[in-house]
């Protein structure tokens, strides 16, 4: 299929019944209808303790979870998440994932002690290919999937990662994710295929029939098919900002036409489970909104599975912890992703069904739930994880699932800029590549690959697939022509034909991919001074991106001649050179055929666009080049990119007249989202722990007074995706942070004045007595030097976040400005 139109499908009015279960109960004989499903899960429910049902309904890592625990308390689940594998590291063999599924499985389903042995499933982030192991393909991003615009290749795809999963002996996958992108500044946008609902409802549903079948099908959730999750329900492509975890703001109508939609494809093809968001919808965590995972999903929708939450999601909700939260079971969650507090939740569970806080029929719905989802998917007669068909080394990896990964790679390539016809290459010429991008398995791969983030792999750690370079080594080779790698320019010698230039995203995955600008990188920036290098020598650049998502790169554009959009293609990228090369005679062999499957910005301050946007927009979705079309010269791009620099945009005013200064946005925030935006004065975070309104100081509403509630850790901070050098305003033995405020209400706790550097990088300095030492009411300065903060650990040079003011009482104050002067003060006690 191509690119479809951008125009709504009509809702189905009506489910597809499920063909029957094909499982064998644990009690009963096998049947072939969907009603004695649930009556087998129903005699299996009656025969259960109460501990053995609340066991049911939580799932924890494998990390903290051993298989004495999953027998001990009956766990109905276990997970390994991006950064947990058998024997605790991601060179775990295929052997040691399949003694770990077999001793997980021999302990849920041992009877000593008198309990009815219910199977465990265990589940597995193999969002793109079975990403956590070294032996398997990896497959592209779902962003580079949705540029294909072709289901069949999603629906094998879907197989093929079935396959490589059961192959380890797990049955259970937290894929497809039905995401509908609208901020490309979200850190988990590479996850989506799509800004439009129609084409992530395809390529959902079909990747979802290759992971679980065909409902109806004999092979339906059978013997070389997984358990599928769609995921996140719901809006967690359309939080604001794009902000990871955030707030997804619309009317009901928009919340269910867009981002619900591709859910019903899903339910339509008996998906057996659907993960909540992390995120919020107008206000309200989706991990407690019982409108939204029972009313909607089930009732409106006829989803039949069990809804598992997400990690420690449930914690989010407003007077929830991680090991006590009872509402998410009441809104509809059936079972908690308690990685590491399952324990301390079960105990709580426990104690609230007991006391009536959680009815026993809620938790017996959510058992059966549960329970059926085992039924169907065979669990309670597959036998011994190691001896079941398919568990097989040579599944992962094999040459045929290698050549479903190429072939996506070929198919997601979108050629935005082709000038004089410069592709395809001969590759019997001279060429050069340049750029450590083209030799990086990590940076072609992207985040959720071996590891969470995927920014800690070296190429000697996969086992399948072949980097850029390699590709095109191969093809050169085979060919007859010179191949040159460097690097930098500066490393190359001579003057090739051509060269190749890839460069692109480091890898990340949610929270630290969100950005605050779409601006690839500045004037500054490494890939446009290897560009600018290259012309200087007068030589043809054929430019390779590597990306997640659409991103301002005008000016790279312009430097380059011909320009290709790689997203994140995986190990087969050979595929690039099958694309950009013609064969040894100068024939076409692979043309380019991938379309955007989001809109393109034309500049980069990053607000929302989409194919219904009148302006913003660079290439239109759909947009892409073949070799058929004209060739013609690209005008020169416009090089205005809308942001500035974060040291010409950084003056060393922070916050003026009580708003928040570029490259800084201020967030309120609460254990339910640490960055709530408060673009305006009148705000409050996610449960009101901390909120703002306007006050007037010297003018209106020139000040902004912030209330801490209490009865949890509420946080003000002021924070930028770019990190800002705070020495470059001046001498930093010199410099304080000043922040000029009036205190409103004393603190009943401590008070502390925290910035941060990036992961584990940063300083946190008590400021309670200091803040206290004026008059209620009366307007001061509190000078702190940049010394203090410096000796406390923060990275003057590399600074996101200069203000993280939090309490864990009750207080008000009133700001009006911070910034950096000139300033003589000594540190305040209790540097932390």
């Amino acid at each position: 299929m191509g690119i479809i139109n951008k125009k709504r499908k009509k809702q189905s009015s009506g489910l597809l019944q499920a063909a029957g279960a094909v499982a064998l109960s644990l009690v009963l004989a096998s049947c072939g209808n969907e009603d004695t499903t649930e009556a087998q899960a129903r005699k299996i429910l009656a025969k259960m303790t109460l501990e053995e049902k609340v066991g049911q309904v939580i799932q924890g890592d494998i990390s903290s979870v051993s298989p004495q625990d999953a027998r001990n308390y009956n766990l109905g689940s276990v997970l390994n998440g991006g950064n947990s594998a058998p024997g605790g590291g991601k060179t775990a063999s295929w052997k040691e994932w399949v003694n770990a599924a077999d001793a997980y499985w021999k302990a849920s389903t041992d009877k000593s002690d008198g309990g009815l042995g219910i199977p465990l499933l265990w589940g597995t982030d193999a969002v793109h290919g079975h990403n956590n192991l070294q032996m398997a393909v990896i497959f592209p991003h779902n962003s580079a999937l949705g540029a294909t615009g072709d289901a069949d290749l999603m629906r094998r795809i879907g197989r093929a990662t079935a396959r490589e999963v059961k192959a380890t002996a797990l049955d259970w996958v937290f894929a497809p994710t039905l995401a509908v992108a609208t901020d490309d500044r979200w850190g988990r946008a590479y996850e989506s295929y799509s800004e439009d609902q129609n084409l992530v409802s395809d390529l959902g549903a079909a990747i979802l029939l290759g992971l679980q079948g065909r409902p109806g099908d004999k092979n339906f959730l059978g013997q070389d098919r997984v358990v599928a999750t769609a995921k996140h329900f719901v809006g967690d492509g359309g939080t604001q900002y794009g902000i990871d975890k955030g707030d997804t703001i619309g009317s009901a109508e928009d919340i269910k036409d867009i981002h619900a939609f591709p859910y019903h494809a899903a339910i339509e093809n008996d998906v057996q489970t659907v993960m909540a968001s992390f995120s919020s919808v107008n206000g309200e965590k989706m991990h407690g909104s019982k409108m939204l995972l029972t009313e909607v999903l089930r009732d409106e929708m006829g989803f039949d599975g069990f809804v598992i939450g997400d990690w420690n999601g449930h914690a989010e909700v407003p007077g929830c912890t991680a090991t006590d939260c009872p509402d998410s079971l009441l809104a509809g969650v059936d079972m908690y992703m308690a990685p590491d507090s399952w324990k301390g939740l079960y105990e709580s569970l426990l104690s609230q069904v007991k006391d009536g806080t959680v009815p026993m029929a809620r938790l017996d719905e959510a058992v059966v739930r549960i329970l059926k989802v085992k039924i169907r998917a065979g669990l309670f007669d597959a036998g011994l994880p190691s001896s079941r068909p398919g568990v097989d080394r040579a599944v992962l990896g094999n040459t045929e699932h290698q050549a479903i990964g190429r072939e996506a790679v070929r198919k997601s390539l979108v050629l935005l800029k082709n000038n004089d016809g410069l592709l395809p290459f001969n590759p019997a010429a001279d060429i050069a590549v340049i750029g450590e991008a083209a030799n990086s398995m990590s940076q072609q791969t992207g985040g959720w690959t071996l590891s969470w983030q995927g920014d800690d792999n070296a190429n000697s750690e996969f086992e399948t697939g072949q980097t850029i370079l390699a590709g095109l080594e191969e093809k050169i080779g085979a060919a007859g022509g010179k191949i040159t790698y460097a690097k930098t320019v500066k490393d190359l010698v001579g003057d090739p034909d051509l060269v190749i230039f890839v460069f692109g995203e480091k890898p990340y995955a949610e929270f630290k991919g969100d950005m605050s600008d779409l601006v690839f990188e500045f004037d500054d920036g490494n890939a446009l001074n290897e560009l600018a290098a290259l012309k200087k020598r007068n030589l043809p650049v054929v430019s390779v991106f590597l990306t997640g998502r659409p991103l301002w790169v005008n000016k790279h554009i312009n430097r380059s001649d011909a320009f290709v959009v790689a997203w994140l293609p995986g190990t087969q990228a050979g595929g690039i050179a099958d694309v950009l090369s013609a064969n040894k005679t100068g024939d076409i062999v692979h043309d380019f055929s991938g379309k955007l499957s989001f809109s393109w910005p034309s500049d980069g301050r990053g607000e929302p666009i989409s194919a219904e946007s009148s302006s913003g927009v660079q290439f239109p979705f759909g947009y892409g080049l073949d070799y058929q079309s004209t060739a013609s010269q690209m005008a020169a791009l416009t090089e205005n990119s809308g942001v500035e620099a974060p040291n010409g945009a950084f003056s060393g005013v922070m916050i003026s007249r009580g708003a928040s200064q570029a490259p800084f946005s201020m967030f309120l925030g609460d254990s339910s989202n640490w960055k709530t935006p408060a673009r305006s004065f009148l705000s409050s975070s996610l449960a009101k722990v901390v909120s703002s309104k306007g006050i007037d100081f010297k003018a209106q509403e020139d000040a902004r007074q912030i209330t801490w509630q209490g009865g949890g850790r509420g946080l003000v901070s002021l924070q930028t995706q770019r990190q800002a050098d705070l020495t470059s305003v001046g001498d930093a033995a010199e410099l304080s942070l000043s922040m000029h405020y009036r205190l409103d209400k004393k603190p009943t706790s401590s008070v502390f004045w925290g910035a941060g550097c990036g992961d584990n990088c940063g300083a946190k300095l008590d400021i309670t007595k200091a803040l206290s030492e004026g008059n209620l009411g009366e307007w001061r300065k509190l000078n702190i030097p940049l010394r203090c903060f410096s000796e406390a650990g923060l990275n003057l040079k590399a600074v996101n976040a200069p203000l993280l003011l939090e309490t864990d009482g009750s207080m008000a104050l009133s700001l009006t400005g911070v910034e950096l002067i000139k300033a003589t003060a000594s540190c305040p006690n209790d540097t932390l």
